[in-house]
C-alpha cells in the first residue's frame, strides 16, 4: 500500500544526534592541526626575510610552509607565479637543471634534506634560515642596467 515511516524511537534519535556531532568534531581538527615542520623537522615559524624587497618572493611562511618540497604545483604557467612556490622547493628544482639529473626530483629533494641536516649540525641554526639568509646575500644590491646596442654596451 502507501510506504508508511515507522516512528523512531527515542534511542535511534539519540544515536543519528550522537553519529552527527562525531562527524562535526571530525571536521574540527583544522584548529587543531599539527605545526608545519619541514622534513618534519624544522619550523618555519621563527623564519623571516630581512630584505623587505625580496618579502614577496621568498615564500617560507604561511601557506607556502610544507611538509615536503615536492608540491607538484604548476608554477611555471603564469608569470610570477613562481614567486609563490615554497623557497625550498625551488631550490630542490634548481638541483634538476643538467641533463642526467633533470627529472629526479626525489634525489634533489633527499640531497637537499641531507644539506639541510649538515647546516643544521654545523650551525645550530634553523636552515631555512640560513638558506633564506643565504638567498638575501647572494642578490645584486643595486640595480644595474645595460645601455646601448650592436656590441657597444655600457654599464649604467
Amino acid at each position: 500500500m502507501a510506504d508508511v515511516e515507522e516512528p523512531q524511537y527515542e534511542e535511534e534519535v539519540a544515536e543519528e544526534v550522537e553519529a552527527e556531532e562525531e562527524e562535526e568534531e571530525e571536521y574540527a581538527y583544522a584548529d587543531d592541526a599539527p605545526e608545519v615542520k619541514l622534513f618534519g623537522k624544522w619550523s618555519f615559524d621563527d623564519v623571516e626575510v630581512r630584505d623587505i624587497s625580496l618579502v614577496d618572493y621568498i615564500a617560507c611562511t604561511g601557506d607556502h610552509a610544507t611538509f615536503l618540497p615536492h608540491t607538484a604545483g604548476r608554477y611555471q604557467k603564469k608569470r610570477f607565479r613562481k614567486a609563490s612556490c615554497p623557497i625550498v622547493e625551488r631550490l630542490a628544482c634548481c638541483l634538476m637543471k643538467k641533463g642526467r639529473n633533470a627529472g629526479k626530483k626525489l634525489m634533489a629533494v633527499r640531497i637537499v634534506q641531507h644539506t639541510l641536516e649538515i647546516i643544521h649540525l654545523l650551525t645550530d641554526q634553523n636552515p631555512i634560515q640560513v638558506v633564506v639568509d643565504a638567498i638575501i646575500n647572494s642578490g645584486p644590491r643595486e640595480d644595474s642596467t645595460r645601455v646601448g646596442g650592436a656590441g657597444v654596451v655600457r654599464r649604467q
